[in-house]
């Protein structure tokens, strides 16, 4: 096709992507396949590579593609974006109505819409045309931030209005408001890949939002799960909805997603509708501290004006609070499935928004410091929506002098041997590999497809040879029978037989592999094959030290500490012995893997981003070090190649900027072909 039908179909591929997110990310109701999806993306990723001069803001490449900023620009808003007054009573409700409608007595025959008032970040969302150009904060009512590449990484908000067909055309300038925010659903599984990871967690899903809002590198932002919903329009070119009601109507009929509401006939219903959300409160996807109870009628909501910043026209009916105090009696520990050791706070029993709390998470040993809080002290608690409670801080001023300051355990909880705390890092660490607490993490790891492989041994199986006292640590895993296994639910002679060939098979893997199913701490795929670059077998690496260690690329210090001692704990060494004697041990000559690297990508450095056509990461990560090269995870001036795929990260800005030669499939197969 020409030039302009290609235009044409460019055009097409990006209103029918925005349709798809619109349906995937607001109506919750997908009309096609993520397969059928992703070849819509990679279409047109293809066509926008060789034509970057037809990249618009509304593609859905321009996302997370926007480069770091060094500031934010301060923006206008078009008109006050006000604050609202409280109630905290019905009482309060039934004074603001009453006050109101002696200002003007149409508001005693209105209606009125309840929406919940989510817990999140006010932003100002501007469109021209239908194209979404800008965002900013609330800032100070008057101005905000600039924070418009940020925003664009919301899959919920549309890039482009209407986003289906159907719906109405949009002024040519329309400025809309919402609120972003995280669901408390992602925000607990985003804390848990954090904690996973030995990494500072987040307090709460408000702060969360504002804070990943505000960074300068909006691929940052893109890695947080936050969303959006939209309640009110600030100002707009043409005339539109002048009901609340039918306001929010039309905002989804452009693609918007928009709160849940009730119309009320009465003040009373609103009433009736706020115990509701009050009944609902923890089905919420969301953390919302109140209801905002608005006249449905803008217009007349408009006339009664404003006192100091808060509009007449709407009230926010606040929830009872979820802080109180309770005593801290105690601080306990848990050892995670990664190993990580997590604080707890034991309280004095405390009821919190209907929930007795005995138990509270306290994030980390920097957070017990930072917030230096102490075994005794009368602390402020937390609880909101179904997320764990947590410990807000002391209250100083009520110490006694008997407070007892916290040190973090020399030795694991679970099973006494020493921990691990490298400076610079939030976690600390037990790194026995039979500790029980991990037992479950470190076998998966081991039995994982980029460590010794072995099939037919998933989570579910695992889970099975623990509660059964079959395995006590990876080495277990090769003295298993088939009478023990088929004691086990679902297994039959056959499965049996085929996971113990699998074992059986995996004695052959590579050093590399053995050293990454070991799960020494910092030491992935990558550094497992330098390892084996460099040491012959494992009795050969147990016997190194922390100089030898710093001389190979990509070890640092904190790493070479907790290689060597992971290799000094009795306990692994004595998980090492076991494997020995049952056959896994491989011996690798020095120059076996210098030989290989003798192949097409001889010392050359990849990094891969984004899903590559018809192969997983880790066939490509194999492809490329069969040929003698090299895969690392992070892009530096040593990179010799960024292999990009559908839907890029941050590591292609990054790659841009080092001026590191980016390839795509087709250009990677060529570099194949020699």
């Amino acid at each position: 096709m020409d030039d302009q039908e290609l235009r044409n179909h460019l055009d097409e591929l990006k209103r029918q992507i925005n349709y798809h997110l619109y349906r995937y990310h607001v109506m919750d109701s997908p009309v096609i396949s993520d397969y059928e999806y992703d070849k819509l993306v990679k279409e047109l990723f293809e066509i926008e590579t060789k034509h970057p001069d037809w990249i618009t803001p509304d593609s859905p490449s321009q996302r997370a593609g926007a480069k770091p900023l060094d500031k934010f620009v301060k923006v206008r808003h078009p008109a006050p974006i006000l604050s609202l007054a409280n109630a905290f009573t019905a009482d309060d409700v039934y004074a603001w109505f009453e006050r109101v409608s002696r200002l003007d007595s149409r508001v005693r025959s209105t209606g009125f819409v309840v929406e919940p008032k989510i817990d999140g970040l006010t932003v100002v969302l501007h469109y021209e045309n239908g194209i979404f150009v800008q965002g900013a904060t609330r800032g100070d009512g008057i101005i905000g931030e600039d924070i418009t590449a940020n925003l664009r990484t919301i899959r919920a908000l549309p890039l482009k209005i209407p986003v289906d067909q159907k719906g109405p055309t949009p002024p040519e300038n329309i400025v809309i408001r919402g609120e972003a925010f995280i669901n408390i659903k992602d925000f607990e599984r985003l804390n848990k890949r954090l904690e996973e990871a030995g990494q500072a967690t987040y307090q709460n899903p408000r702060n969360t939002a504002a804070g990943s809002l505000r960074q300068l590198d909006p691929g940052l932002t893109a890695t947080r799960p936050l969303t959006i919903l939209v309640y009110a329009i600030v100002s707009a070119s043409t005339p539109t909805p002048v009901s609340q009601s039918e306001l929010l109507v039309y905002l989804r009929q452009l693609g918007f997603p928009i709160p849940e509401s009730k119309y009320c006939p009465k003040i009373e219903d609103t009433i009736n509708a706020y115990n509701q959300l009050i009944k609902n409160r923890d089905q919420l996807a969301y953390e919302a501290d109140g209801a905002v109870i608005k006249i449905d009628d803008m217009t007349l909501a408009e006339s009664l004006g404003t006192v100091g910043k808060d509009p007449r026209g709407a009230i926010a009916y606040k929830f009872p609070a979820r802080e109180v105090t309770t005593q801290l009696r105690d601080i306990g520990v848990n050892v995670g499935r990664t190993g990580v050791l997590t604080p707890y706070a034991i309280l004095e029993p405390v009821e919190v928004g209907g929930v007795i709390v005995k138990q509270a998470t306290l994030h980390n040993f920097d957070y017990i410091r930072d917030k230096d809080i102490r075994i005794g002290d009368r602390v402020m608690l937390k609880r909101a929506g179904d997320v764990i409670p947590y410990v807000i801080g002391p209250i100083i001023d009520l110490r006694t002098g008997k407070e007892q300051i916290f040190e973090p355990p020399q030795n694991c909880p679970t099973c006494g041997e020493p921990v691990e705390h490298f400076e610079g890092e939030v976690a600390w660490y037990c790194v026995n590999n039979s500790c029980p607490a991990q037992l479950i993490r470190n076998l998966e790891h081991f039995a994982s497809r980029s460590a010794m492989d072995i099939v037919g041994m998933g989570i579910k199986v695992v889970e099975q040879l623990v509660e059964a006292n079959l395995v006590n640590d990876i080495a277990d895993i090769y003295t298993l029978n088939k009478n023990q296994l088929l004691r086990l639910d679902g297994f039959a002679e056959k499965k049996a037989d085929n996971l113990l060939s699998s074992i059986e098979a995996s004695k052959n893997r590579p050093l590399d592999r053995v050293i990454n199913a070991l799960g020494i701490h910092g030491v992935g795929e990558v550094m497992a094959a330098e390892l084996a670059d460099n040491f012959t077998d494992l009795d050969q690496l147990s016997n190194t030290n922390s100089d030898d260690l710093l001389k190979i690329e990509g070890i640092g210090p904190n790493i070479a500490m907790a290689i060597v001692d992971w290799f000094t704990r009795d306990t692994n060494r004595h998980v090492l012995e076991k494997l020995h004697k049952t056959g896994v041990w491989p011996v690798e000559k020095l120059t076996t893997r210098q030989t290989t690297r003798a192949g097409k990508f001889s010392y050359q450095t990849f990094v891969i981003t984004g899903t590559l056509p018809g192969y997983s990461r880790e066939e490509i990560k194999d492809l490329i070090q069969e040929n003698g090269g090299k895969v690392t995870d992070s892009v530096s001036k040593s990179t010799s190649f960024l292999l990009v795929g559908e839907q890029p990260g941050s590591k292609l800005d990054k790659a841009k900027k080092l001026g590191i030669k980016i390839i795509d499939f087709n250009e990677f197969n060529k570099l194949m072909a020699g």
